[in-house]
Formats: C-alpha cells, structure tokens, sequence
C-alpha cells in the first residue's frame, strides 16, 4: 500500500451544500460519496447536525450518516454544533465528530449564540460524553476553529487570542484540531505564525488546515501551511461552499486543484486525480445552476503530468 504524504478530506458535502439553495436527493448524495471513496478520498464530511429548519439542506444527515457507513474505506465525519448534535451523530454511528466553534466573538454569536468561552465549555462537555462511551462506539473529536484568520464582523482576529484558544481546546482531550480561515482573509505569512504557534502548543496533537479561496489565496496558504508541518487539508470538490453567516466567505479551496498541486509538488495524496475529475462531472450534472471554481478542470491536466507515486516509482 502507498505511503500517504498528505491526507485531503472532502467538506463539500456539507460545508458547499449548506451555502446553496438546491436540496440535493439523499441517493445523489451518496452516490457523490461511493464516487469520490472510489477515486481515492478517504475521509467525507457528509452532513451536520443542525436543526433542519435552519438547513434544510442536511434534513436527512441521520439517513445521509447511515448510508455513508456502507462505503468500504471510507471515514465518515459529521459536523456538530453542540451536545445534542453529538448524541445525534453518535447514534448515527459517526467515525468522527467535527465540534466547531468561531474563534471571533461576534462570529461565534451570530452562529452559533455563544460566547467562545462557552463554545470551548461545550466542546468540554462533549469530549465527556464521547469518553463515556463504550469504546466500540467512540467517535474521533476534532475541533474545529473557524474565522482564525480574520472575521467579516470583527475584522482582525488577534493571533495571541487564536493561539489562547488553541491552548484552551488542546486541554480538552479532543483527538484533532482543525484551524479554518472561515472567511478568506489569510495570507501565507500569517498562516506560518499561527500553525506554528499552534504546533509547539499542541504537541503531538494532529493539526488540519481549512483554507478558503475567497480571494485566490487558498493553495499558496497550504503551501504555507505545509511548511508550518500540517499534513492534513480541507477542499471541496468544485471549490463550492461557505459559511451562510459569514457574507462573502464562498470558495472552499478547491479540490482537484490541490490534489494537482499536492501530487506535482511529490507530495501522494492516494487520490486518483482522473476519477476524481469524473467524479466533479458527476456533481455539476446533479447541480446544473451552481458555479463551479477551480482552473485544472477547465484546462485539463498537461501534457507531463504524473501523479507523485508513479514518480517515486520510475
């Protein structure tokens, strides 16, 4: 088996399907979630746990959860907002539990009602419930701090504060942590600070990247990130998706584009980036009316591209 350099985690599920207005079927979703498995994702955030009269879009996250679990080799994450969320995927049987809160006060507020303290109080309270539970029932944790690179409400988001938070989510016992620039704010120089900050706080405690294209900087921001140490990186297929409380803050990095990237840089990802083109196909067919971002699906692979394990191999 391959060696994995860098893991890529598919959010588009729910981070790109949250922000539009399409209800995609339950069995499209799915299928999205064997295709993508397939081309060599191993890791989908499917749905979240949120009530459906705000997202109407994830009414069906127990049957999307459920159906997702059948997938061979595939990490199943749901994105939960509070303890009731939690018990919700749980139930689900979720591998994962993607607990997120807003490093921004004001953000924190106009998402989720809290302050962060009290973000930070209830992810202590979730690591104690998922502690509680038998172990073959135990889901990973990994927190999730949104808006750690600026705020469309606040604007600068002090890098002491980010790094503060850190310190205190790190306490928790959660088994990951993922540092998101919810709105596309960040730069290169800035993402180098506060990963590496974050590293010496964290320890061995992994650390993902959750970068936005907002405004064409998101792969140069996982180069940064990469050399900060991070190994494991958020995208969406198409490059669709954004907080609906964070204005402007469209654009997941795309992920055919940093699957390119990654792999020409030698770096394998296990991904297959012709199927997952196939794949991208797939979901523009099922979402006709939406836009799609990204530049290697528009203009195609070259000529001399090889993907990094064939040319370990040659």
């Amino acid at each position: 088996m391959t060696k994995i350099d860098v893991v890529v985690r598919e959010v588009g599920m729910r981070d790109g399907l949250q922000s539009i207005k399409f209800i995609m079927p339950t069995d499209k979703k799915l299928e999205w979630a064997r295709r993508e498995t397939e081309a060599g994702v191993t890791e989908i955030e499917v749905a979240s746990f949120v009530p459906p009269k705000l997202l109407p879009q994830m009414a069906d996250a127990a049957e999307v959860v459920r159906g997702a679990l059948e997938i061979p080799g595939l990490t199943v994450s749901a994105l939960v907002p509070n303890l009731k969320g939690a018990e919700r995927a749980v139930e689900q049987g979720a591998h994962k539990l993607n607990c997120v809160m807003s490093v921004s006060e004001k953000h924190n507020q106009a998402n989720v009602r809290r302050s962060v303290q009290e973000s930070i109080d209830e992810f202590g309270r979730i690591v104690g419930f998922v502690r509680g539970l038998p172990s073959n029932r135990r889901p990973q944790m990994c927190a999730g701090l949104a808006t750690s690179f600026g705020c469309t409400i606040e604007g600068d988001v002090p890098e002491a504060h980010v790094l503060t938070v850190v310190e205190k989510v790190a306490a928790l016992g959660v088994d990951e942590m993922a540092i998101a620039d919810t709105v596309g704010y960040g730069n290169p120089a800035q993402v180098r600070r506060i990963f590496s900050g974050a590293r010496k706080i964290a320890g061995k405690l992994p650390i993902a990247a959750h970068f936005h294209d907002t405004r064409g900087l998101g792969l140069a921001n996982v180069v940064a990130a990469l050399d900060a140490g991070v190994t494991a990186f958020d995208a969406s297929l198409g490059g669709f998706g954004g907080c609906p409380y964070a204005p402007g803050a469209s654009g997941n990095v795309d992920m055919e584009d940093l699957v390119f990237m990654l792999e020409s840089m030698g770096l394998k990802t296990g991904v297959d980036l012709a199927r997952l083109l196939e794949v991208r196909k797939f979901i523009e067919s099922v979402l006709p009316t939406d836009t799609f971002a990204g530049a290697v699906a528009v203009a195609g692979l070259p000529k001399n591209y090889r993907s990094a394990a064939s040319r370990a191999a040659a």
